[in-house]
């Protein structure tokens, strides 16, 4: 009897990271660029009263968080809202347009987070902000070109300086209030350009920028100890405690500076602590800004790159996108090809028109996450999983889908951005079927 050679067993991701790590992991993905780039921005949508605006935002973000779980639950592999996709509707197109949307959402947010960066800078340096806006980006690119090794314990360290400069924003506002520096009923006053809900619901709109990122954890699923257990614990009070502090942030913002020159403003924050801490070094609250910013745009970056590499090698974009530098073994044409529309979008557009299309995508494809849970229950799994309330996908899909439509007052030149992108990714999906 002869015996036949065993295939040897594939390797698999080393599950090193416990809940503790995941939670840093959590908020460390929410935080960065969007409250340190458009709180001023979402101030001057609603007026004082910006912080119900994030609330919001945090409401919609709550609800599908559970639609998230409940998938990674059920399917617990590295591949987030394309994996769903798939899954639900086996359709090579749809599945190409929700991943090319989740990778322009990264694209629109490095451009985002280069024009932060350059305001922020600014305070440390006399510089054009464009030049610097378009040197961040190269350098990012740069850096992701050569290999980073990104490792947990690091994104712990960033998350840290990321938090301490939100909670010197929220403990010099505390204490320049309680000095009679400001005005606390300010935090209760509505821009006199609409009615409070329609004003609330655009400032919303925007403000889901600062909130998205939870769904970028999906994708440690594999490298996660006991996920079925740990992914609920983390998204949900990594998402509480973010939420909270956005909106203790945004109602100090509003309480101590005018809503005029937070619409005027690229430091947003910044004006905070000039006006309610004179004598604090404000390079110092540059740097913090400025490294919250440089670590989302790295992982962001990574993401879009990564994604046009595994498009590529499952065939659905051309495969130029998928080779791989023989010496770096990093996707360098991905990130070269995600660098260029990086630069292109930040040099075309502002803070306001980027943050708010890379939330339009986000929403966009949370929409179809929240209605994927739902057409995913007529296939059970065997293994127990985390089951979200059938209430809580409704809410998330009309809530979202709300957020993404003119209904909420966003700007139409979002669209036009998302638009463009879109035709784009799917010139190369029809390049890519015609070869």
């Amino acid at each position: 009897m002869t015996a036949h050679p065993t295939a040897a067993p594939q390797a698999e991701l080393r599950r090193a990271i416990g809940p503790k790590l995941l939670l840093f992991l959590v908020i460390g993905d929410m935080l960065g660029t969007g409250i340190y780039a458009l709180t001023g921005d979402v101030a001057g949508e609603v007026g004082g009263a910006a912080w119900l605006a994030f609330g919001v935002a945090f409401l919609v973000a709550l609800c599908t968080a559970t639609s998230y779980l409940e998938l990674v639950g059920k399917y617990p592999h590295a591949a987030g809202a394309a994996l769903y996709t798939q899954r639900a509707f086996g359709s090579e197109f749809i599945t190409f347009l929700v991943a090319f949307a989740v990778m322009c959402s990264g694209l629109t947010s490095v451009a985002t987070a280069s024009r932060a960066f350059a305001g922020y800078l600014q305070e440390i340096a006399v510089a054009p902000m464009l030049p610097i806006a378009l040197s961040f980006i190269v350098l990012v690119a740069a850096i992701n070109f050569r290999g980073v090794g990104e490792s947990v314990k690091l994104n712990v360290a960033l998350t840290l300086i990321e938090l301490s400069g939100l909670v010197i924003v929220i403990v010099v506002g505390a204490l320049a209030l309680s000095r009679g520096v400001g005005d606390l009923g300010q935090t209760l006053t509505f821009n006199d350009a609409g009615h409070p809900f329609a004003l609330v619901a655009g400032g919303a709109a925007l403000a889901f920028y600062a909130i998205i990122g939870f769904e970028d954890s999906i994708n440690m699923v594999e490298e996660t100890i006991e996920p079925q257990r740990s992914f609920p614990r983390a998204f949900f009070l990594g998402i509480t405690i973010t939420g909270i502090i956005y909106m203790l942030v945004a109602a100090v913002t509003t309480a101590l500076v005018p809503i005029e020159v937070l619409r005027a403003s690229s430091q947003d924050l910044l004006e905070v602590v000039r006006v309610g801490a004179p004598a604090f070094p404000l390079g110092v609250f540059s740097v913090i800004a400025m490294v919250a910013v440089s670590n989302t745009s790295l992982l962001n970056l990574m993401m879009a790159s990564r994604l046009l590499y595994g498009m590529a090698r499952e065939r659905i974009i051309p495969p130029l996108f998928g080779r791989v530098h023989p010496r770096r073994q990093t996707p360098w044409v991905g990130v070269v090809f995600a660098a260029a529309i990086a630069l292109g979008l930040a040099s075309w557009g502002g803070i306001r028109t980027l943050g708010g299309t890379t939330a339009l995508l986000l929403l966009g494809v949370f929409t179809i996450v929240n209605l994927i849970v739902l057409v995913l229950r007529r296939r059970p799994v065997t293994h127990a999983h985390y089951r979200a309330p059938t209430l809580c996908p409704v809410l998330g899909m009309v809530s979202c889908a709300y957020l993404a439509s003119p209904l909420s007052g966003r700007d139409p030149a979002q669209y036009q951005v998302a638009a463009l992108l879109l035709v784009f990714g799917l010139v190369l999906y029809g390049l890519n079927r015609r070869r």
